[in-house]
């Protein structure tokens, strides 16, 4: 791997959890629980070779509408990772910071992110996002409400919303923009995950399936992000 040319930021779409679980005739859950494996490693590598933040999508706003069976293990699951894993978490100086509606949470799980969130503030590691219960339209729709109600009430003009004031108002304030994003098991969509925050990213899509996914492949992507040429929009001379 080529330490010399990794990204600041990354973003991961952890797709195939459930094509794993079928593949191995298991419950859906369990592959689930096999994917919380694998991302242990691929958190604890981040953070080892200096990522500087990287953003995992855990629970979209549209996974309310898988059955009621997967969406309650998904929420034990929550909950279990944040009550297993805070105290490693915070012990290697991880930032944790909630992307997504935390108020439409379960009062459990809300509880756990908060506090997860409040414990590890000040931790100077990793940026560890997690995107739950989160869509980038809404985060869009979001901000841009916020910045309308500023406006009304004459603390800035309408000139005044720039790009740079609605990145201020985005759950990733402060963050440097997507630099490599990761879809596993070869879909090749955003699936509304971090759009504005994507409009220059490297993306690469390994065809393993999530819970597959293993530092050999984490590594691959990394290697595949520092072999771009990325111009920004420019042409080199």
């Amino acid at each position: 791997m080529n330490t010399s040319a990794l990204p600041r930021h990354v973003a991961i779409i952890m797709d195939g959890n459930g094509r794993w679980a079928k593949k191995n005739a298991l419950r859906v859950a369990l592959g689930h629980r096999k994917g919380v494996e694998a991302l242990r490693a691929i958190i604890r590598e981040s953070s080892d070779i200096g990522i500087e933040a990287l953003s995992l999508y855990a629970f979209s706003t549209e996974n309310w509408r898988r059955s009621p069976e997967e969406v309650e293990a998904l929420m034990g699951l929550l909950l279990e990772y944040f009550t297993n894993e805070i105290d490693e978490l915070d012990e290697n100086r991880v930032c944790i910071r909630i992307l997504g509606d935390k108020d439409g949470m379960p009062e459990k799980q809300r509880e756990a992110l908060i506090k997860a969130e409040e414990r590890t503030k000040n931790n100077t590691g990793l940026k560890l996002n997690i995107a739950i219960n989160y869509g980038s339209r809404a985060e869009l729709a979001r901000a841009a409400r916020i910045l309308a109600e500023k406006a009304v009430r004459g603390e800035i003009r309408p000139g005044d919303i720039t790009e740079q004031a609605l990145a201020d108002e985005l759950y990733t304030k402060g963050l440097p923009d997507v630099d490599l994003l990761i879809r596993t098991s070869g879909e090749m969509r955003l699936s509304n995950f971090l759009l504005y925050q994507c409009a220059y990213a490297e993306f690469v899509f390994p065809t393993v399936l999530w819970p597959d996914f293993d530092l050999a492949a984490y590594h691959e992507a990394l290697d595949a992000f520092g072999s771009r040429d990325r111009r920004f929009g420019g042409r080199k001379t």
